[in-house]
């Protein structure tokens, strides 16, 4: 793929001027124009190659009139399968803490036959739904980990400042005489605590740094030709599989041994139980009294309490105010400020106009307004990460001076790591907005390759890809790139399938104790998706007759005279929702 780019970007200067005459569409708008490519053939968007016309599309059309753009081919079937695949990919990619952008993209112009950026458009409704399905089950979901203690534990070699489970190497009885000892131990006002399996605080840092990675990554997106960033989203997808199905092997191997460990622990408790019956027996016969004896010494040494270190009645109370906090299923500060977040960059984004939509206050790129409200995105978003970044890392220096309990897989936020995890998925977030693919495709195996649980990775990706899919989907309905009858219909289907798909999914996790299998899931997603990247490539190319342009103009606005009125405002209901 590599050597393909090297050798026709040479060819693209020289290309660009015979690829830019060719092809003449007829298009029914203004009393019948004809048009080089159908997307500026307003509310006539998808393109007939044999009949060399442009036409509306209409979902389960049955009865159709070939030449027609207003009844043009039956797509009953095509949408019907599509059903299925959307439906499935849904539950799939969701459980994985992806959007599914990578599938919904490539399907929706190789099954459904919509133009790319109708399908980007569809792929984004379709998200939506989607994530929002995936939402409503995350958000009632716990952490995996609900039996945190208020203890201090055995400080972790390998994590500094977290802790060892209690629950490691040892069996399901093992761990629930533990538990007893515990609530029956202290002062008395011991209990279990968890949290949502949402990371709330992670979210509110990394969603905004990816959409401000994604602003500047649809800037870049404006200069390259549509072959090209094709090219560089295979290379970016087919390194991240590579890379996801490396940390799946390890993941699973992990995962494995675990099970192997739980199950021989199991065998080991059953097996001295079974030899505590046979002396029961036994004494009850009056044999075996002297080599009891010996037994009770060390079954007492064995069994025997190890006694707890003294706890500073001050730390304890701070540590438990702290996991009372972070133990809530809802925390409507944290959430209030996602929907701030969502609400400031959408205004803002509706304002300044993108992904092939018109401002609502009518500037465009030959206007300084817009270049201020670029700047804005930029403010809004990178200021909401600097406030939480430093709010993270606060929270984790107040949490370890007493002595709070850290899992082996929670984050320890400190200036080293924002730097890190900023950089990453500020890039995560320029790769989704230039090759059009939610960044759970990047920063979900990053998180995972960084030893965040898998359950909690991608609740949180799932959270973050609801953000950002929300607002541009609700722009492309709105500009009319998007036949509204589809965005709606697959809005549902995919809401439908992420829900049970989710809820299916993570159920079998939960039970196997096999996280591993989110990990393997989603490396063959990101594969598909490059797969289908390179086919989309190689067929838009064979279209133009392996014609391939050079980059574009970074600012080009069509004139008034040419353009004709737009349809939106005028579609009446029985248009948008024929059924």
């Amino acid at each position: 793929l590599l050597a393909l780019v090297i050798y026709i970007v040479p060819l693209a200067s020289a290309a660009e001027s015979k690829c830019a005459g060719e092809g003449q569409f007829s298009c029914p708008n203004c009393g019948g124009i004809s048009v080089s490519d159908c997307m500026d053939c307003d509310g006539y968007l998808f393109t007939d190659y044999n009949y060399g016309l442009c036409y509306n599309r209409k979902l389960f059309n049955t009865n159709a009139e070939n030449g027609n753009s207003d009844n043009h081919y039956p797509f009953l079937w095509t949408d019907i399968v599509g059903t299925i695949v959307w439906f499935l990919t849904a539950g799939i990619a969701t459980a994985c803490g992806v959007g599914g952008g990578g599938i919904y993209v490539p399907m929706g112009i190789l099954l459904l036959r919509f133009p790319p950026k109708p399908s980007s458009g569809l792929s984004q409704a379709s998200i939506f739904g989607a994530s929002l399905g995936g939402i409503l089950v995350n958000i009632r979901k716990r952490h995996p980990d609900e039996h945190i203690r208020d203890t201090k534990g055995t400080p972790s070699e390998e994590h500094p400042g977290k802790m060892i489970a209690y629950e490691k190497g040892k069996g399901p009885m093992e761990i629930e005489d533990d538990r007893e000892k515990y609530l029956d131990g202290g002062d008395g006002k011991r209990k279990f605590y968890t949290r949502p399996v949402i990371d709330y605080n992670m979210a509110l840092f990394l969603a905004p740094m990816e959409m401000a990675g994604a602003v500047l990554g649809v800037i870049i997106q404006r200069v390259f030709p549509n072959w090209l960033f094709l090219c560089f989203a295979a290379v970016v997808l087919g390194f991240t599989a590579f890379k996801t199905f490396k940390k799946f092997f390890v993941a699973y191997a992990k995962d494995k041994a675990a099970k192997e460990e739980r199950i021989e622990l199991t065998k080991r408790e059953s097996q001295r139980i079974l030899e505590s019956q046979k002396k029961k027996e036994s004494d009850a016969n009056g044999e075996g009294a002297a080599s009891d004896a010996v037994d009770d010494v060390e079954g007492n040494a064995d069994t025997k309490e190890v006694k707890e270190e003294e706890d500073d009645p001050k730390q304890l109370e701070q540590r438990r105010n702290f996991l009372e906090e972070d133990s809530r299923q809802y925390p409507f500060e944290k959430i209030s400020y996602l929907i701030l977040l969502w609400i400031g960059l959408t205004i803002i984004t509706f304002l300044k106009g993108g992904k092939g939509v018109d401002s609502v206050i009518g500037i465009n790129c030959q206007d300084a307004g817009f270049y201020v409200l670029v700047a804005a995105q930029f403010l809004w978003t990178l200021g909401f990460a600097a406030v939480f970044g430093y709010k993270n890392v606060k929270g984790v220096n107040e949490r370890v001076a007493v002595n709070y309990p850290f899992n082996e897989t929670d984050v320890m936020w400190d200036f080293k790591k924002l730097q890190f995890y900023s950089f990453f998925t500020f890039v995560a977030g320029i790769v989704a907005g230039l090759i059009g693919i939610g960044g759970g495709m990047v920063l979900g195996p990053l998180m995972i390759v960084m030893g965040v649980n898998p359950r909690v990775s991608t609740a949180t990706t799932a959270t973050m890809i609801l953000l950002t899919s929300s607002s541009v989907a609700v722009m492309f309905v709105m500009s009319g790139l998007v036949p509204w009858q589809y965005a709606v219909y697959f809005f549902f289907v995919c809401l439908l399938g992420a829900y049970i798909g989710k809820t299916r999914i993570d159920a079998y996790v939960k039970k196997t104790g096999m996280g591993s299998i989110l990990v393997g899931i989603l490396a063959t997603i990101i594969a598909l998706a490059t797969i289908g990247c390179i086919i989309i490539l190689f067929l838009n190319l064979a279209k133009v007759d392996w014609c391939v342009d050079g980059f574009k103009a970074f600012c080009t606005v069509s004139s008034e005279e040419d353009a004709c009125p737009t349809r939106l405002l005028s579609l009446s209901a029985e248009e948008i929702f024929p059924y």
